[in-house]
């Protein structure tokens, strides 16, 4: 109920920039910039998880972005989830950039259910669906395929470090039954608002290789793949599959590691 309500009162009442407070706009130019005005970046965080697929983020996880996130995320301000979504689409087609023109299929990071319900709306899911439309406005074909679901309960991560992040999610994410079909036939992107340690990109990834392994799913996704691809084909890990990740922001300093 309460999305739909949000959805309403987002119309009716004046808004104010989800990044500054600026009144009247949704999200004024300048933090609009912020959010999408540089070419998305591949991120690494330090230590980098071993399986931690290849991650390109929008923008540095700071000021007017971190606003703009917790905006959407935390106070339901969903009229952002455009202005996302596009940020997002950026990172995306920088993630499954190559030769190979497939449809992009866009794979969410789920929420906890209990942090749905308490949220009132799924806002990963949310910024998937409109980053797909972004990209489907611009010619690329995508989709999103919401497969991935938590099979057990996990701790609160807020306070853990890198290590025991890692722990906490070990094992807890799964494919739904039969999901692992929907992710034939294109290139395969984990979606998250948010990368800080890697932890949860790295337990989707493998919740998501372990499924195409199991169930049998075979797509050539990239025609020429780098030797960082080849070593995960070489391994079976993901059946022929390369799965990569796509993030609106990380830490600025997983930025600074990749500099050219």
């Amino acid at each position: 109920m309460r999305g739909w309500w949000q959805d309403l009162t987002d119309l009716v009442l004046p808004a104010e920039c989800g990044g500054c407070g600026r009144p009247r706009t949704v999200l004024c130019p300048e933090c609009r910039a912020a959010l999408s005005g540089a070419a998305p970046r591949r991120v690494r965080p330090v230590p980098e998880p071993a399986g931690l697929p290849e991650v390109h983020a929008a923008a540095p996880y700071g000021d007017e972005v971190r606003a703009a996130l917790l905006a959407h995320k935390e106070r339901g301000a969903l009229t952002l989830a455009g202005a996302l979504g596009t940020a997002l689409a950026g990172a995306v087609r920088a993630a499954a950039a190559g030769p190979d023109g497939g449809p992009v299929l866009l794979v969410p990071v789920p929420s906890a259910r209990r942090a749905v319900r308490a949220r009132g709306h799924d806002p990963v899911r949310r910024i998937a669906l409109a980053a797909a439309g972004e990209l489907r406005r611009v010619g690329t074909p995508a989709r999103v395929a919401a497969v991935l679901r938590q099979r057990r309960s996990v701790a609160d991560q807020s306070g853990l470090d890198s290590r025991r992040r890692l722990d906490n999610l070990a094992g807890a994410l799964e494919v739904r039954a039969g999901g692992a079909r929907l992710l034939g036939g294109g290139r395969l992107v984990l979606v998250d608002d948010l990368m800080t340690t890697g932890a949860s990109l790295t337990e989707a990834a493998r919740a998501v290789r372990h499924a195409l392994v199991h169930e049998g799913a075979r797509t050539a996704v990239y025609a020429h793949p780098t030797r960082e691809e080849m070593g995960e084909r070489m391994a079976g890990s993901t059946g022929g599959t390369v799965v990569r990740a796509a993030v609106i922001a990380a830490p600025p300093d997983s930025f600074e590691t990749n500099r050219n």
